[in-house]
């Protein structure tokens, strides 16, 4: 059975599509964010674990 579309359902394919597409780049550039506070998190507490390690066994 072969449907067949107007311009009109075409039309708001493309334009669900679209609003799809924008919804993924929202979510992509909310997860680059996270992305990037995760790496400053994980640097920071990579330095204090670093220095509370120098603290506790002095390099003799």
């Amino acid at each position: 059975m072969n449907r067949r579309y107007t311009k009109s359902d075409l039309e708001e394919i493309v334009a669900t599509q679209l609003e799809n597409l924008n919804a993924m780049h929202d979510l992509l550039s909310i997860m680059k964010h996270q992305n990037q506070l995760l790496e400053k998190a994980n640097k920071k507490l990579k330095d204090e674990v670093s220095d509370f390690k120098q603290k506790m066994y002095p390099k003799l």
